[in-house]
């Protein structure tokens, strides 16, 4: 059960591990600003802490109330075909078997007056990283607050991204054994992979072989056999990856009433049509576009993630393989095939399930389908994502708000007792070596060893500054020999201080084993814990009860990274 902040945390932890003054004193989280890590680039952090910086790359603050009454009224200008594709998810759940209450959600797309806010990943193996969770839950907080304060009715999407083809980014996940040790189960290579969509690649004999391997991999514990079996039926061979996939997101998140949307759905691309046949008619518009925004963030020292080379048409061709669209004056090409850009206009109008749109264009074809308030996004995504706001102009479609997913670590009540008792920082468990814990270490010795140590070092310090000053007086070419002697004191003093040290590691194997099962916990092999286990994981150690309370109690506020009790 996910427990209740605590309340003793000391000063030093605090500066890493504040609660801000907006957050609900009942909340379950312990917050992290995300500028103490690393890997956060200006451009969220200014996204979360200073949107006025970042305000011309992006449709409206999500902060405020007004923006998302303005993206409302804005989203309903664009005519879309609501019933149509309310129909077409209905037939991709009805493939899937999907829960009753996703189902029912889908069929409110069906409104026109619904909304939308919507999150997507690609068709990671088991469901991918903890972090695929955390989106598509971050989408249904959302989507119910919305509708909930602005009278609007709202439904959350997830978007399997189907079209990729970065096998290597899907086939694999980790989870940890009982001792907190990682283990990566890796599809072997299906027919195909590297070169297909994902969406076109079919498990055979080898998932089973996966499934296997997890549920060795997996702790045994009172919901493992559930889930094993639950893969089992979604990953069986036959079934198409993007398809498992799905399955196993509407098995977790359907029954709260998430609705899972397939973009490789060849029954659904007429409705992007209209916008591959204006990529195609204006070629490299949208790369231009993204690319003279690119060179106003960098300019104001954030950095461009996408950037295209001239002539890029920002589709790729899909029959039979997936190939890249490039346009030069009059002449298509379509990987090394040659045609007309009329020949290439007409393909698209009657053939629309030939494309695919790429990272610039998948956005608009988004949103050209669904009536998209807002659209939920890992840290790196709002980079090309701030390259977007005049191509969405260019092909008239409203662009959405933009929201920080989510982001957190799930810890157990002994690894945030270990912080609090310790005054340890989150971040201080992230390096793969021992300093942080020789200076905890060092921070429990008796006040008495620490004191002496360093009453030896400067007294050796003082009196060999002495001998400094006196012995040139005799023979100035002693000088050397001085220095030479005192680097040997230091040298044999800091060599007592880590045997000391080490002698306390000995005497302290608890404290040390603690610190290592955090790590092991929070930073798996030195990557935050979101990023590198599987979601399934958590689900065979907490249960199904895990989702329920994450609902409850993943806070939604941005800049953030939540280090939740369980």
């Amino acid at each position: 059960m996910l427990s209740r902040t605590v309340d003793s945390v000391s000063d030093r932890l605090r500066q890493y591990v504040a609660v801000p003054s907006d957050v609900s004193p009942v909340s379950a989280a312990l917050a992290v600003d995300i500028r103490t890590f690393p890997w956060i680039r200006r451009l969220a952090s200014d996204y979360a802490f200073a949107y006025a910086n970042v305000a011309p790359f992006f449709a409206g603050d999500p902060a405020t109330s007004a923006a998302w009454a303005d993206t409302i009224r804005r989203s309903q200008g664009l005519a879309r075909r609501p019933a149509e594709l309310a129909r077409l998810i209905a037939a991709q759940q009805e493939k899937r078997g999907a829960p009753a209450e996703s189902r029912a959600s889908a069929a409110r797309l069906a409104d026109p007056a619904t909304r939308v806010v919507i999150t997507g990943q690609q068709a990671g193996v088991f469901g991918g990283p903890l972090f695929t969770l955390l989106k598509a839950l971050t989408a249904m907080k959302l989507a119910a607050k919305v509708e909930r304060e602005h009278k609007v009715p709202v439904v959350p999407v997830f978007w399997i991204d189907a079209e990729d083809h970065d096998w290597p980014e899907v086939s694999g996940c980790t989870v940890l054994d009982s001792e907190l040790a990682p283990s990566s189960i890796r599809l072997a290579d299906l027919g195909g992979a590297g070169e297909l969509p994902i969406a076109r690649l079919t498990l055979d004999a080898q998932s089973t072989i996966a499934v296997d391997e997890l549920e060795a991999a997996l702790p045994d514990t009172e919901f493992k056999a559930a889930i094993i079996e639950s893969l089992r039926a979604a990953y069986a061979p036959g079934t198409g990856m993007a398809t498992a996939f799905g399955k196993w997101i509407e098995e977790v998140l359907g029954p709260h009433g998430l609705v899972v949307y397939d973009s490789s759905d060849a029954n659904a691309k007429p409705l992007a049509r209209e916008v591959f046949v204006t990529e195609i008619s204006q070629p490299g518009n949208t790369a231009r576009i993204a690319a003279r925004a690119g060179e106003e963030l960098v300019a104001k020292g954030y950095h461009a993630q996408a950037t295209l080379a001239d002539g890029t048409v920002s589709l790729f061709h899909l029959n039979p393989e997936r190939a890249a669209v490039r346009v030069d004056g009059n002449q298509g090409y379509i990987g090394d095939r040659e045609l007309s850009l009329p020949q290439l206009v007409d393909e698209a109008q009657q053939h629309p399930e030939h494309f695919s749109p790429n990272v610039l264009l998948r956005p608009i074809v988004q949103d050209a389908l669904f009536p998209t308030i807002c659209y939920v996004a890992g840290p790196n995504e709002l980079a090309y994502l701030g390259q977007l706001k005049e191509v969405y102009a260019h092909f008239g479609v409203p662009m959405p708000l933009m929201y920080q997913r989510a982001t957190a670590t799930l810890a157990d009540s002994a690894t945030v007792r270990f912080l609090n008792k310790y005054e340890l920082p989150l971040t201080a468990l992230r390096a793969q070596d021992e300093a942080a814990l020789n200076q905890l270490l060092e921070s429990q010795l008796p006040p008495t060893v620490e004191q002496s140590l360093s009453a030896a070092a400067a007294a050796i310090d003082e009196r060999m500054a002495a001998v400094a000053a006196a012995v040139p007086q005799i023979d100035p070419t002693l000088e050397g020999t001085v220095k030479s002697t005192l680097g040997k004191l230091q040298h044999e003093v800091h060599s007592l201080h880590n045997k000391v040290i080490q002698a306390a590691k000995r005497r302290d194997e608890t404290l040390r084993r603690q610190f290592q099962r955090a790590q092991a916990l929070t930073f798996p092999q030195g990557h935050p814990q979101e990023r590198e286990v599987g979601f399934v994981w958590f689900l065979n150690r907490y249960g199904p009860a895990l989702v329920d309370r994450l609902i409850d109690e993943l806070p939604l506020e941005m800049g953030h990274h939540w280090v939740l009790t369980i």
